[in-house]
């Protein structure tokens, strides 16, 4: 079994392939290695697996069709798991412009390669900042989600309506992800947790946005990449209950599915600073801030299609994942 891996070396990604080598698959991983953040990470990460008898590395950027076709002649993957994307909330409020390309031409290079070369599946993740303007909790794929707060959510909207398209046209199977804050060891540094260790082991004081009363659902890496890995042998199949006059908008008569992959146990910031301050030793120094542009109050997943489906539900508790964060972060910073 042959997996595409775009994103490769980010922080799900790398994971991601990690995991699946370590189960004896082939992994193709496609990155453009840009400079949002420290490219120095990506390469640490990458150093954990790139020497793997069954890994093959590319560095490009998904937004370049002639190579990305290359890709797929060169290697036929079976399976797809685009995870590349221009991330951040409050940077696309910045410059939106940087995640068209990425975002949205990427990831329609990405829809047609597939559908040329005869792929079995396409994952992607979406993001639970789709949810925006709903304020029904917990966010459930069958609650309406037109009402995007930043161009981040909107790019990743267009990612779900795009592969729609495709499933109903080529009969493409194409399962979205909305991935709810997830985090842990090799995380970015615009990442909270990486920024608050940052500021905490130099003395600075952290931003706490919404005066610290945010509530995230939080994820954990592993458990993130263990819903994946759950979801890549089930491909997407035609809903024959889905009604046209009552529609469920996370199934489809296509072969489309969408699904929320969050912990179900959303958390104040307050309390996950706490947590970092306890596995850092350290009492952090606060700066109390209003909402920002595009931010969400509250993200709370409801995990019972995930559940009922894949059998699977996240199991790591915030106090245990930043403890393994803390370690990874402390050993890595010191070297």
């Amino acid at each position: 079994m042959k997996i595409l891996i775009t994103g490769a070396a980010g922080f799900i990604g790398s994971a991601l392939a990690l995991k699946l080598l370590s189960r004896g698959n082939v992994v193709i991983g496609i990155d453009n290695h840009n400079s949002y953040y420290d490219p120095k990470l990506k390469e640490d990460r990458l150093a954990r697996h790139k020497d793997h008898a069954n890994y093959t590395h590319l560095r490009f950027d998904i937004s370049d069709a002639g190579l990305l076709e290359k890709c797929f002649i060169d290697h036929r993957p079976n399976i797809v798991v685009n995870l590349a994307a221009q991330a951040g909330v409050r940077y696309s409020v910045e410059n939106p412009y940087a995640y068209l390309n990425s975002n949205i031409v990427g990831f329609l290079n990405i829809l047609e390669s597939c559908r040329h070369h005869e792929v079995s599946h396409l994952v992607y993740a979406s993001s639970s900042s789709i949810y925006g303007a709903n304020t029904f909790m917990p966010f459930s794929e069958r609650n309406n989600a037109n009402h995007p707060l930043s161009f981040y959510a909107a790019s990743k909207k267009s990612n779900e309506l795009m592969a729609h398209s495709y499933s109903s046209l080529y009969g493409l199977p194409t399962t979205g992800l909305r991935l709810f804050t997830v985090y842990g060891p090799w995380s970015r540094p615009d990442m909270a947790l990486c920024k608050f260790a940052d500021a905490m082991m130099t003395g600075n004081p952290i931003q706490l946005y919404n005066y610290g009363q945010h509530r995230r659902d939080f994820t954990y890496i592993d458990d993130v990449v263990e819903g994946i890995i759950k979801v890549l042998g089930q491909p997407a199949t035609s809903d024959g209950s889905w009604n046209s006059r009552d529609p469920d908008p996370s199934s489809s008569v296509a072969p489309w599915r969408i699904y929320n992959l969050g912990s179900g146990n959303p958390v104040e910031l307050n309390k996950y600073v706490a947590a970092l301050e306890l596995a850092l030793g350290i009492e952090a120094k606060k700066e109390y801030l209003p909402m920002q542009a595009g931010d969400l109050h509250e993200t709370f997943s409801d995990n019972a299609s995930f559940f009922k489906d894949f059998g699977f539900m996240p199991k790591t508790h915030v106090e245990e994942g930043v403890k393994i964060f803390s370690e990874w972060y402390l050993g890595y910073m010191n070297k």
